[in-house]
């Protein structure tokens, strides 16, 4: 694991340990911005992007947070992992 990815999973696990399980989507995506900020680790934030599929362009997809350019974080909100999250 390199680097960042430690540092980004560090971030989610801080703010896991504090506000816990069950609350909205938007909250852990501020915490988290907020944790990252605080690490002086660089993000942007809903990034919109278009997705080419068989050569027609899908608009209007977001990226919850792109973090140093680099790794894309899609956050979910969850009571239970499915199955298929431990795989």
């Amino acid at each position: 694991m390199d680097v960042l990815t430690e540092k980004i999973i560090g971030a989610a696990i801080e703010l896991h340990k504090i506000l816990g399980c069950g609350l909205l989507k938007s909250i852990y995506e501020e915490a988290l911005c907020l944790e990252l900020t605080n690490q002086s680790i660089f993000f942007e934030r809903q990034v919109p992007i278009n997705v080419i599929y068989k050569g027609t362009i899908i608009k209007g997809q977001r990226i919850d947070l792109l973090i140093e350019k680099q790794v894309v974080v899609e956050l979910k909100s969850v009571t239970s992992l499915p199955d298929v999250a431990l795989a």
